[in-house]
């Protein structure tokens, strides 16, 4: 049919609709800010979301800073030996060296560590280990305080507000993976899947990355809630930042209590903790950590991190077909231990000092010089960096490059006794390396080959 008798053009409007205009959908973005509008109306459900429920007197912004503050040093602390921690492995040299691999631009930092002072890694990495102890409590306390902001409502207001929040998910988070993988590894009870090294390396960046923002963010908040005393401001006002209850209970103790209180706590990690590092009469205090306490009597009797059997080592391994191998610039010598105890025997008073804390009083080791066996090859003055493997079948670092200066220094031997007694098994018997300044791991035990500046 034709128009005339009644059909519409295509697109074009019904009767009822002509005097009508068509209403815009609204966008996305608005339909958001509606729905967060909504929410808010409706005010937070009923639990942990809503002001009235937490009705601590002791939750104030004076509070929540005092232990913001102590962390804000603690943590910063904690970073730089975490940081110095890694460049003592020598990352840089070597795959083997490194646990963590492709750390791209997190490895600006990296330079060679030093031999000298060499208890330099024992303090640093004591320091490191019995800190992040002491400041649980300061953690805990720190996370109570901030839980009516940990929960507030509607999670989100904003894009800024999203922001904000996810880098304080990080920051929780964050330092709740360090604290536990950390303190797990200390304890010898490491349960996470992967490498320690690799997931507490990145794990620490994440984690230190939220944390600059968050200091950013609250730190003036932070310093002037400390300069205006405890006296706790009212609910709902800006200075109360919503950590105030609305509905407060009765206190038991004071906000100056509460702090003694945490610091009591970390008085007594510290001192069940740091003999491990400290030495001497403290190390019978050192309930809290494995190796902490003298492990026995004798020349052979301190601390030993993994055994001969933990590692696979069997009695042909270390017996009399043991045999030394050094290598370098084309030449290679194969040595018995009888030839290496001919050789010239030098001492050095040095510590052993793990990632986990703990270290060893100085322990008198002889044995030959590192440099006097790179000579047998043709290394001369300019010794350069040492490739050193092990027999041990099974564990982490049974290899490890070591460089040219740690190589060098007069005290880096080939140990083949120890306070005047021959190596036990579980010491490295029948040669290990005694390096100073090197973290215990890259003291190799049960060493059977030297490579001298060929590549690792």
């Amino acid at each position: 049919m034709g128009a005339g008798d009644g059909e519409r053009p295509p697109g074009a409007a019904t009767p009822a609709a002509a005097g009508k205009k068509a209403v815009p959908r609204p966008k996305r973005g608005a339909r958001l800010r509606t729905a967060l509008d909504s929410a808010v109306a409706a005010g937070p459900p009923p639990g942990p979301a809503r002001p009235g429920f937490w009705r601590s007197p002791l939750r104030g912004p004076w509070l929540t800073a005092v232990f913001g503050l102590i962390l804000l040093v603690g943590i910063t602390v904690l970073f730089v030996t975490g940081l110095l921690s890694y460049i003592a492995y020598n990352p840089d040299l070597a795959a083997l060296n490194d646990q963590t691999p492709d750390k791209g631009w997190l490895g600006f930092y990296l330079f060679a560590w030093p031999t000298s002072p060499y208890w330099l890694y024992r303090l640093t990495q004591g320091v490191h280990v019995v800190l992040g102890i002491v400041l649980v409590p300061v953690l805990l306390a720190k996370l109570w305080s901030v839980i009516p902001k940990l929960l507030e409502w509607p999670p989100v207001r904003s894009a800024g507000h999203g922001i904000e929040r996810l880098s304080l998910l990080l920051l929780v988070g964050g330092a709740g993976f360090e604290f536990v993988t950390g303190i797990l590894n200390v304890q010898l009870h490491y349960i996470f899947p992967g490498s320690f090294y690799t997931l507490h390396f990145y794990g620490a960046w994440v984690f230190i990355g939220a944390f600059v923002v968050h200091v950013t963010f609250r730190l003036p908040r932070a310093i002037r809630a400390v300069r205006a005393g405890h006296a706790q401001p009212e609910a709902g006002s800006d200075e109360a930042a919503g950590l105030v209850s609305p509905r407060p209970a009765e206190p038991t103790i004071s906000r100056r209590g509460a702090v003694g209180m945490v610091g009591l706590g970390s008085l007594a990690l510290l001192v069940v903790t740091a003999g491990q590092s400290i030495g001497g009469w403290w190390r019978q205090t050192a309930l809290l950590a494995p190796h902490g306490q003298e492990p026995g009597s004798g020349p052979n009797g301190f601390q030993i991190n993994k055994t001969a059997a933990s590692v696979g080592i069997r009695a042909s391994d270390i017996g009399p077909a043991w045999r030394l191998t050094v290598r370098g610039a084309g030449r290679q010598v194969v040595l018995t231990r009888e030839e290496v105890l001919a050789m010239k025997q030098y001492e050095a008073a040095l510590p052993i000092a793990c990632v986990e804390g703990w270290s060893t009083p100085d322990q008198l080791w002889s044995g030959v010089r590192l440099t006097d066996l790179a000579a047998l090859v043709g290394q001369g003055r300019d010794t350069p960096r040492v490739l050193v493997e092990s027999v041990q079948r099974g564990g982490s670092f049974s290899s490890v490059v070591l460089r040219d200066n740690q190589v060098r220094d007069h005290r880096s031997l080939l140990a083949v006794r120890v306070n005047g007694a021959v190596l036990s098994p579980d010491h490295g018997y029948p040669a290990r390396v005694i390096v100073p300044g090197a973290p215990g791991v890259n003291n190799t035990k049960w060493v059977t080959r030297l490579t001298f500046g060929e590549p690792a």
